[in-house]
């Protein structure tokens, strides 16, 4: 049964609850009622009409709120008169419109009067709410197995960082089998306006393609957090959201709060804030406990203020993992009751290595291109990660790398027999973690294994060193090395006798995935 506002004159201070239906009463200035329907656009024009099939059960949210579709595909939702975003919950199975440039449209948005004026554009004025709300959905296979690549910090601040961005990754990508991919945050350097230009570029891999709002994303002469959003919000749509694919949930949060202090220098910190952790709450009581859920955002979930509320929200369900980026670094991080974690297990949390390493710093390579190699000695490049079922598998992608460059290894050349005693083997694993098991041999058959060590990766350390000494560089410095949670470090054997050698690195992943690595080395008498 529908219910009018007509009929509802008089009961101010009621609210009704129907199944699938939540609406304020008139009299609620600070409200307005948004009706619409989800459907299965048989003839691909986006609006519902004749032969159009109203799909059920749909979640609809209003960014706090999640209510479901009738039989009938219908919904109510209250929504601010001035300022909201209502967005579908993509099921599995399904999918939603896609831009031009491949990026899913799956939300409206309520601004009347548009964004306040700022340095970068937001939301035109939307003007009057539709009287149906239409979200149109197209049937799509979404097996058990897929995979999705994901991207950390592209942060290109002009047009020729876009450039380096298409040429050192987006290129390599064009005919992937992944079935979507998601950028973990700062989309852009501040420069807002590359917004279009670097999803032009994404575009061409031809994928659907999901974004996370980062701190460079912000509009940073924003009075309120609130208003930080505005031009994401005009590109992308809502800075939270979640969705289905195959059979796992994403969940993607707006971790970043921008803040004013009275009379200090605006910033930001890392926060989730009251209405979305009231859409997380909705969000995951929606879905099984059994089902796989993944958590995107940007900065790092230790690093979240309020992160012990998501915790109590996802610490108990077996199949769960989190991916941010932001540090410009690629660690495996397990968090534990150190954290204040009471799951049973661990969580594992991933921070992504980034598409711009180190901000597109270091000397051109023959392409022109910085190679922007990261801190922890790692290169810059993208994850793909693979699903199946409730398992995951995450694999490290070197731009412009063969598939099989996975670590790199640091030892001498050439040394001296007196020399052996002093001399070390350091394997960087880039996608390694205190799980990964490491091992070497001297091609004798003998595998031994390697320590993990927290240090600074010393191949990183002295190109750090020798980019330093060039006078007149044309290029940004490279930053200055960072401990790195991937190294692995063998002392050489004191026996070896004069001649040539192959060090062979054997690493094996958390997942069984096995990767090798040779360096050539010389013993002189």
């Amino acid at each position: 049964m529908w219910c009018r506002p007509s009929l509802l004159i008089g009961l101010k201070f009621l609210v009704f609850l129907l199944p699938g239906l939540a609406f304020p009463l008139p009299g609620n200035a600070a409200g307005k009622v948004a009706r619409g329907i989800v459907f299965h656009d048989k003839n691909g024009d986006q609006h519902f009409n004749a032969g159009d099939v109203p799909l059920g059960n749909i979640g609809v949210s209003n960014g706090q709120k999640i209510v479901s579709t009738g039989a009938d595909g219908r919904f109510t939702l209250s929504i601010d008169a001035d300022d909201d975003i209502v967005f579908v919950l993509k099921p599995r199975g399904w999918r939603t419109p896609l831009s031009k440039e491949k990026l899913p449209q799956f939300f409206y948005i309520h601004k009347p009067n548009g964004s306040p004026k700022s340095k970068y554009p937001g939301v035109d004025p939307t003007g009057p709410l539709p009287e149906l709300i239409e979200f149109p959905l197209y049937p799509q296979q979404e097996p058990d197995q897929f995979r999705a690549i994901l991207f950390g910090d592209p942060q290109p601040r002009d047009q020729k960082e876009v450039d380096y961005i298409s040429r050192d990754v987006v290129s390599e990508l064009i005919g992937t089998d992944a079935s979507f991919g998601v950028t973990l945050g700062d989309i852009a350097y501040d420069n807002l306006s590359l917004f279009g230009p670097l999803t032009q570029s994404i575009a061409l891999i031809g994928i659907p393609w999901y974004n996370v709002i980062g701190n460079h994303d912000l509009n940073r002469d924003a009075k309120r957090d609130e208003l930080s959003d505005e031009t994401f919000e005009r590109v992308f749509g809502p800075n939270y959201y979640s969705f289905d694919y195959g059979p796992v949930h994403f969940l993607v949060l707006d971790d970043v709060v921008w803040e004013i202090p009275d009379g200090g220098k605006p910033g930001y910190e890392g926060g989730l804030g009251a209405e979305q952790m009231g859409f997380i709450r909705e969000d995951l009581a929606r879905i099984p406990e059994d089902q796989l859920l993944v958590v995107l955002m940007h900065i790092p979930l230790v690093d979240v203020e309020d992160r012990h509320e998501l915790y109590r929200l996802i610490e108990m369900r077996p199949f769960c993992m989190s991916i941010a980026a932001h540090k410009h670094l690629h660690v495996h991080r397990f968090i534990t009751a150190e954290d204040g974690w009471h799951g049973p297990q661990p969580h594992h949390h991933v921070i992504n290595v980034t598409v711009s390493g180190s901000w597109w710093c270091g000397a051109p390579d023959e392409r022109g291109i910085p190679h922007t190699m990261m801190a922890d000695g790692a290169p810059n490049g993208y994850s793909i990660i693979s699903f199946d079922g409730n398992s995951y598998q995450l694999q490290f992608r070197a731009a412009g790398r063969s598939a099989k460059y996975q670590m790199q290894i640091h030892a001498p050349d050439s040394l001296s027999q007196e020399n052996l005693p002093f001399a070390a083997i350091y394997a960087n694993v880039f996608n390694g973690s205190e799980r990964t098991k490491v091992e070497y041999s001297l091609g004798d058959g003998t595998w031994l294994e390697m320590e993990k060590v927290l240090s600074t990766d010393p191949g990183y350390s002295q190109m750090v060193e020798r980019e330093a000494a060039v006078k007149d560089k044309n290029w940004r410095e490279i930053t200055w090395p960072e401990l790195s949670t991937h190294l692995w470090r063998a002392s050489l054997p004191t026996s070896l006798e004069p001649g040539s050698y192959v060090i062979q690195v054997k690493a094996t992943d958390m997942h069984g995935a096995t990767h090798y690595g040779n360096h050539l080395i010389r013993v002189t008498p």
